[in-house]
Formats: C-alpha cells, structure tokens, sequence
C-alpha cells in the first residue's frame, strides 16, 4: 500500500582448567529470559545445595548417575554451590547466575568459573543459543547513550535502522536491525513480559535505565519457547532486593554547550550535498531515587526507582524553529515474595508514560534564533504503565512450573493546535520552503492507545538424560488508531516538466514548465482486536556427558479483527521446528562446538487492521499553481485540474472475507547458525559463527487490478465479473506474495462472494526473496578488576527484493502493507542489496583500571555504508498502473536502475571515551564523564532517495541526508551518584 506518511523525525577462571566465555555466549535453551540455571558436574549421588542467603533462596537435590544437576528458574544473583559427597565430603564453589543463561560449577576434577560481572558468562555448554547478555556493572563501564537500544547496538550483526522508521520526537528512530531483518521484526521484553507495540512494531515500552540489571539480546537460534521475532529478542531484567538496605541518588547531565553544533545540509554548486553547522540542539539532565530491601528478612523484598527528566531540544529550519520539552517522570517497583521454599512471588509495575511538548514559530532568517510570528503548540504522548505478576513453584526436584499475567498500555496520542491548517510545502526547491499555519505533516487520533493483556505457563521436566519443557502464551490487544491530514488535505508544489507525467496519466504537452499543486485527501481509523497464542514443546537431550541435542516444536495463532469486531485473519497451526546441539569438545568447558535450525513466525501486525481492513479515504487531485494564498493558511492558489482524481481508497469498510486470501500464511524465516567457542590463556575467549537467514511466505498487499481483470476475461469470466475480479484486487489485497491468490468476490452485485482462484503467473509478482548470510568473529579478555576487552568482526550480506515488514527505503513503517508488491511494475528491479545491509561492521569496547579511584573505558564502532538508490516514476510496460505511486518504482528519469546499483554512502565511525572516578574518601560515590562520538565525525546513514517529482522531472531534494539519519554530534555527560 502506498506510503501516506512520510516523516519529518565473567567471568574469570579460577584454575587452569576453567570454563571459558564469550562475549555472544549462547544462552540457555531451558531458562526464560527473567530466570537463570545452574549446571552442576560432581560425583554420582552427591548431595548438591545451592543457595543465595541475600534473597533467601535455597534448593537442594541429588546428582544423577552422570554425576550431573540442575537447577533452573533461579533469580539474578551471586550463589553458594555445596557438594557433599557419599562420604561426607564438601566442597564450595561461588556462581554467578544471570537471566536467561546457564552458568556452570564443575566439582572433582573440573573446576568451576567464577562469575565477575563481565559482560560474558561462562560457556554454557548445554546451549544452542546465539545471545549477549550484559550486566548493569558492565554496561556503567562502556561509554554509551544510555538506552535500551544504543546498549543492544553493542551485540554484533546488530545495526542502527533507517532514522524515520519509527516514532518521532524522544523516541523517533530508536530501533536496531538485527540480523537482516527488519527494524519491526523484533521483540522486546521486560522481565518476560513482551512490551513490543503491536502496531507496526517499531516502538516499545522501557524503564528507567537505572533499573535495568541485566541486558540481554537473542540474535539467533533462540529455543521454541520464543517467537514473533524474525531478527531478535531483547530482554531485560530489572534490579531487586535483597536482605540488605540500599538506596542512592543519581544523576547526569549533557548541555547543548557541551556538544558538537547542529547540522543542516546544503546541495553545493557541484550537485553534492554539504553538512552546515546551524545554532540548536538538546540540553538533557536526569536525576534518579532509589531504595531496596527486606519487608520481611527472607520473605518478602521491594525495589523501587523514580526517575525524572528535563529535556530541551531548540531547532531552527529554513522558516520554522521549534522548541521541544519532555519533562516527564518515570518509575518502577519490584517486589518479590518467598511464599515458601518452594514458591516465589513476583510483582513488577512501572510507567514510562511520557509527553513531548513542542512550540513552534515562523523564522524571519533561514537556521537563525530570531523569533518572527507564533505557529502553533504540540503534545505527543508515548509509553504508559505496564503490571507483571509471576509465580514460580519448584513442585519437585525434576518438575517446576511458573505462571505469568501482565497488562500493559501504549500511548501514542497527540494533541495539535494547528489541527485545521492544512500541510503547505514547495518542493520544487531545496531547502524546501513551509507556508501557512501547519505544525504537522499528519495527525494521529487524539485517542490512538495500546491495551495489552497477556498470559503465559510453563513447566519443566527432568526425566533421565532428557529435560523436557512445554508451555503455552496468549495475547490480547486492543488498538485505537487512526490518521488524518491537518485540514483535511495536504498540498504539496512541484514542477511538471515539458512532456513529463503525473501518477494520474496526465501528459504536459504545453512546451513549457508546469508548477502544479498536489492535493492529497488522507483518513483512516477505528477500534481493532488482535489475538496471538501459541503451545511449544521441547526436549533437551543429553546424549552422553559432552553432547547435548535439543528438539522442539512451536505451534501459533493469529487474529485479527476489523473496526467491526469481525476477524479477518484467522490462522491457526503454523509449525516452527527448532533442533539444536553442543558438543562440550574436550570435557572440560573451554571448547564448545554449535549449530542450529529452525523455523521463526511472526505475528500479523495491527497496523494491518488499520490500513487494509478500516475506513480509509485517500485520493490525489493535481492543479495549475497560480501562486501562496492569504494568510494565515496559505492554501495554494489552484488553476486548472491536471487530468482526474486519482482514487486509492474510497471510504469504505471492506467485507472482512474480501479483503485477505483465506489461506494466507505468515511471515516466516527459517535460520541455520553453525559456530565454535573457544577458551585461551590468561581470560581471553574467541569464536566464530556462521548464520544463514532465509525469508519465507512473506505477507503484503496487491492493489494490482490489470492483471486479474485480464486473466478473467481470458478465462470464461464476463467483462463486468472481470471487473469484480479486478475491482476486488484492485481495493488493495492480502496475500501471500508471489503465491497463486484465493479471493472472495461478490461476482454478479448480489452480495453472493464467489471463491476464486488467480494464479500467480496472472498476478505478475516475483516471489518475496530476503538471504541473510554473516560471518561474525568475536573475542574478548574477560574484566579481572583491572581491565577487559572485547569486540567483534561482522562480514554480512542482505539480499533481495524485500527489507521485511516495513520499507527503511522510503521510511515507510506501514508494517506488512508496504508499497512492495503493490503492483508488478514496481517489483522490477528490485532484486538487489538490501537497505539494512552494512557489509562490513567492526566493534571494539573495554575498560581499564589505572588504581582503586580512577578507571578508563572506550569504545569505537566502524561500519561500511548503506547502499544508494535512485526511485522515480515507473516508465515499463509491464503495468499501466505503477505510475499512480510517483517516484516509487526502481526506474529513474525514464530508464532502470536497479536497486543498490548506485554504490554506497561512506562508512561511519565513531570513538567514545569514558573517564570514572570513584573516590577512596568517601564509599558509595562515583563520578564519571562520557565523552560520546569524541571526533564530532557526522557520518550519514541515510539519503532521500526519491529522484523525481514527475516523469523525467528530478526532484530538487534527490540525496539530501536524511535529518535523523545523521550522525549525533561529539557530546559530553557528567554523571554522579552516590549508593548505601
């Protein structure tokens, strides 16, 4: 479907023979991302007991025949392991445990690692996983923007997505791709409830960052307890209390002083675009307040944390400037209940609800201070409050079980001053010049919210060698959505060439230049219902004391609903098979071998409730510009109408059975990852690791009615049934891409619906094609108190014809109903490097303690550029239709040109540095100064790549660097906080 928005924003060994880590350890495959496990090795029928005196937590059970134990759904924490042997014996060792990994106590002749809180665990050799996991002490070390995503950025084959994929002002284009996918195809999680927006994907809930304890991403060959995800999963844990009292203040501060100067750019005499510095930018403090403790010693522990902010960002455009303030707090609670030995209770609240207001005036000098005329006032307001409740029972020694219920909200209202002033702009020129008393390019519903309510059981058997595993998920959501444009319509001005074409067909003819005004009436919305839910099952085999073989199974529902309450999509029994193994090479943890396969599913978005089953008016006028309108709106000055109206969508709400192939099948990838770990002397580690992805049934919209209409008339069908049948198409259809399509249409007017059958060679759509193939070499020199280093090689390629969910080409965030497959024109071409395709990516951080008060740290991260493309008015024979989508299609100023031909932008870099001192006078205080992106290097990620404003008209703008996709400039960040 057409793009309506375009927007405008360890561990360290304690023996010879020692386990090793590395900096992607693989997780657990039988722990959930909120618990962890511990693997023990001693003699046959020891008595093992493991035990955390701060939280009171303790279990004791007995070694298999193997000499083997474990115990899983163990809270974060530092653990004693004791061994008793049949004659009496004991021995201890100290274990580090950390969500959703397996740490290892090796007894006898093995000896155990000792978990430091380095970013690595030890290697857990009953895993098939591909995952980071960073603990808060580590990440205070790494000189970071301190968020969910710049953290997840550090893992490798994770890169920064296109700067307008989603949301914008405080949270605009804060997602990562991950692994080729997509920025919308991951799932974020805080302790093990999902907090992804259901809407398109590209935002989700957070909490103070102060809260966090454990970071964690699943690049790859996650268990079958996971799913909707195609890139990763990212979880967070948050910090609990313990038997003794804490609490602290924090805070940090950055000044617009103490930063690099904004940017704009400027197309030289040359053609070639230059970065410009401007006055502006962003002054952000935040103080944080926390506490924890026992309510009752052993029982019952809270943890509690405000945060408040003050964030101030002042930008100054051609004629606009605009003032944008976020003073919004945040919190969060944690209490966990030991209702027994045998029983824990936890309760996680927090909010992250939180408004942008921004005002706006008219500037008299273009990127001055000065102030002209009041514009108008706007409030965004993202996030909301979210309640987690757990429940874990260890049953017996072999079986536990946790139960999990959450609601969580999502709020992305808004609320426009300027909401009756049409969007007024000249783009016949760059910079490109705003008229009238708009602030915004659309309006989302003054209501648009998220309801989540989710529910999830697992349980966990150990029979023998097998440790079987089995649960089931549901999720609900309830989305209010919808989007119009300020005033109605939205007028855009360009220049018509001498024998150029609109996307309504008309010709210019006249022997001269034409101004036009583009006239675009835009709205959609209602109330949706959407429905996940899955069951796995998984077994867990250790086949002998070194190799461990994992199987299991997912099975997974989706539906969604239209604004009528009535599902549209309904699909039951997906099967994703995931089979892993690890092979423990020499017995003695410091070799591990891995591979897995399997097959990922995600979930049909609610943005395609939005788009494809609601109420939706969109149509396009075209006129002779005859000049600016009165003050204050300024609507263009119209002439004569350029050809018809050109209609996408005509208001209506579709039959629900109309719209989608009934036997449509999701999204799907299937993966292969092949790799090895390796530990060496003095706390280093390497590996290597192979991953390929391939995408399958990818899910999109045809809106292509040529093709069926024609088909039908060659097949029996009548001139008007043909036009049903193209008609039906024609209204924007769901299916699978490139698969014959199966339509119910109302044949003869009678409202009668008619299966039919269209076969793809009629649909002239090539097959969805996405290959993901990365070579990744890590290593890392595990912190031992004194410093640590570590980092990682990334060799990638991303190929196809589809980005995915969404289209980082355009920045279209219009998830599953993107532009692609719209019609067959715009598919030619289109084969080629993909958009999230970065070649080359190397990333290096670490750490070093000059003496007991002062510590360095640094980071630098280089990445190969983003390939270049040219999109312009489709000028094939293959349709007659593309053409109504303007500069969309892989041809440029009337000829091909293919996607990525047109190599790449330059690699960017960047050198973070970090000075902390931590003084002996006076325990529990830290300062530390961060100094972020050092060089001020302003590397662009991301260009408008849209050549032309008619055929064979270039458009003035073709390569200018996209505002948020420009390297953040040098800043600095003082930061204190003293703990007790």
């Amino acid at each position: 479907m057409s793009n309506h928005l375009p927007q405008s924003p360890l561990w360290r060994r304690t023996a010879v023979a020692a386990a090793a880590g590395l900096l992607l350890a693989a997780g657990a495959v039988h722990a959930q991302q909120s618990a962890g496990s511990i693997n023990v090795r001693a003699s046959k029928g020891a008595t093992i007991t493991i035990e955390n005196k701060s939280i009171g937590v303790s279990r004791q059970l007995k070694a298999n025949d193997d000499g083997a134990a474990q115990v899983s759904q163990l809270p974060s924490g530092t653990y004693t392991v004791t061994v008793t042997s049949a004659t009496g014996s004991k021995d201890s060792k100290t274990v580090e445990v950390q969500a959703g990994q397996g740490s290892d106590a090796y007894f006898g002749t093995l000896q155990t690692v000792v978990i430091t809180g380095s970013a690595n665990r030890s290697l857990d050799v009953k895993s098939t996983e591909s995952n980071q996991t960073l603990t808060k002490a580590t990440i205070d070390r790494i000189p970071v923007i301190k968020d969910v995503t710049a953290v997840t950025l550090l893992a490798p084959g994770a890169v920064e997505g296109d700067g307008r994929i989603g949301q914008t002002g405080s949270r605009g284009g804060n997602v990562p791709s991950i692994g080729g996918a997509s920025p919308a195809e991951n799932a974020y999680y805080i302790n093990g409830f999902n907090v992804t927006n259901i809407v398109n994907g590209v935002a989700f809930n957070q909490i103070p960052f102060e809260a966090i304890a454990e970071h964690q991403v699943k690049t790859g060959g996650y268990g079958a307890e996971f799913g909707r995800s195609l890139g990763g999963v990212i979880s967070v844990n948050t910090k609990r209390g313990t038997n003794d009292f804490h609490g602290g203040i924090s805070a940090s501060y950055s000044p617009e002083a103490w930063r690099g100067s904004s940017v704009y750019s400027e197309k030289n005499a040359s053609g070639t675009w230059d970065l410009k510095n401007r006055p502006g930018g962003t002054t952000e403090s935040k103080v944080n307040a926390w506490a924890s403790g026992a309510l009752i010693k052993d029982e019952l522990f809270f943890f509690g944390i405000l945060e408040g902010n003050n964030k101030s960002t002042n930008t100054y455009a051609v004629d606009r400037q605009t003032e944008l303030t976020n003073t919004s707090p945040n919190y969060l609670v944690k209490l966990d209940w030991n209702i027994n030995k045998s029983n824990l209770l936890e309760l996680t609240a927090f909010s992250d609800k939180t408004t942008d207001y921004i005002n706006t005036w008219k500037s008299p000098v273009k990127y001055g201070q000065a102030k002209a005329d009041y514009v108008g006032s706007e409030a965004y307001t993202y996030g909301g409050q979210n309640t987690v409740l757990k429940w874990t029972s260890w049953i017996t020694d072999d079986f536990n079980i946790s139960a999990m219920f959450g609601r969580g909200e999502y709020s992305r209202s808004s609320d426009i001053s300027t909401a009756n002033c049409p969007f007024v702009r000249d783009d016949r020129v760059s910079p490109r010049i705003t008229y009238g008393c708009s602030t915004a390019t659309s309006i989302t519903d003054p209501t648009a919210n998220d309801k989540r309510e989710a529910f999830r059981l697992d349980g966990e058997y150990t029979w023998g060698n097998h440790q079987i595993r089995a649960g089931l998920d549901t999720e609900k959501y309830t989305v209010v959505d919808g989007t119009i444009y300020p005033g109605d319509t939205r007028y855009q001005i360009f220049t018509l060439k001498n024998g150029s074409k609109l996307s309504n067909g008309y010709v210019n003819t006249s022997g001269s230049d034409i101004a036009y005004v583009q006239a675009r009436t835009f709205k959609n919305g209602g109330s949706f219902l959407t429905k996940n839910s899955a069951w796995y099952v998984e077994d867990n085999y250790q086949v002998t004391k070194d190799i461990l073989v994992n199987a299991g199974i997912r099975n997974e529902q989706f539906q969604n609903n239209n604004a009528d309450g009535v599902p549209f999509i309904d699909i039951k029994n997906t099967w994703a098979p995931r089979f892993g193994a690890s092979w423990d090479v020499s017995g003695k943890g410091d070799l591990k071998v891995y591979g897995n396969l399997g097959r990922y599913y995600i979930p049909v978005y609610a943005n395609t409730n939005v788009r494809l089953a609601g109420s939706e008016t969109d149509y396009r006028e075209y006129y002779v510009y005859n000049g600016v309108g009165a003050l204050p709106k300024q609507v263009p000055l119209m002439g004569a109408q350029l050809g018809s109206r050109l209609v996408s969508s005509n208001g209506k709400t579709p039959n629900p059975l109309s719209v989608v192939d009934p036997d449509i099948k999701p999204m799907h990838q299937d993966e292969l990852i092949l790799g090895f770990q390796k530990a060496l002397a003095a706390n280093w580690s390497v590996g290597m690791k192979y991953t390929h992805r391939k995408l399958r049934d990818a899910m999109d919209d045809i809106c292509n009615d040529e093709g069926p209409a024609v088909w039908a008339v060659k097949n029996g069908y009548t001139q008007a049934q043909a036009d049903a049948i193209g008609g039906a198409i024609g209204h924007c259809f769901l299916y699978n891409a490139g698969r014959d399509l199966k339509a119910n249409i109302d044949l003869n007017g009678t409202g009668t619906l008619t299966p039919v059958l269209i076969p793809a060679a009629a649909l002239q759509m090539p097959e969805p094609e996405r290959l993901y193939d990365a070579i990744e070499i890590t290593f890392e020199r595990a912190w031992d108190k004194k410093w640590s280093f570590q980092g990682s090689y990334v060799y990638a390629r991303s190929r196809g014809n589809t980005e995915g969910y969404v289209k980082s080409d355009i920045g279209q965030d219009d998830a599953g109903i993107s532009q692609d497959f719209d019609y067959p024109g715009l598919m030619e071409g289109s084969y080629g490097d993909l958009p999230n395709d970065r070649q080359h990516t190397i990333k290096m951080f670490g750490s070093y303690a000059l003496n007991n008060e002062w510590r360095l740290g640094g980071s630098l991260v280089a990445k190969s550029g983003r390939p270049k493309n040219c999109f312009g008015y489709y000028n094939g024979t293959t349709d007659t239709v593309s053409i109504a989508y303007g500069a969309a299609s892989f041809y440029c100023n009337g000829v091909p040109v293919p996607r990525g031909s047109l190599g790449r932008l330059d690699w960017t870099k960047e050198v973070n540095l970090q000075a902390t001192y931590t003084p002996g006078w006076q325990k529990g205080l830290t300062f530390t100064l961060d100094a972020l992106n050092i060089f001020n290097e302003r590397g662009v990620r991301g260009i408008n790549e849209q050549g032309e404003s008619a055929l064979r008209s270039p458009d003035a703008a073709y390569g200018q660097p996209i505002a948020d996709s420009i390297q953040k400039a040098r800043s600095f960040r003082l930061s204190g906080s003293y703990e007790f």
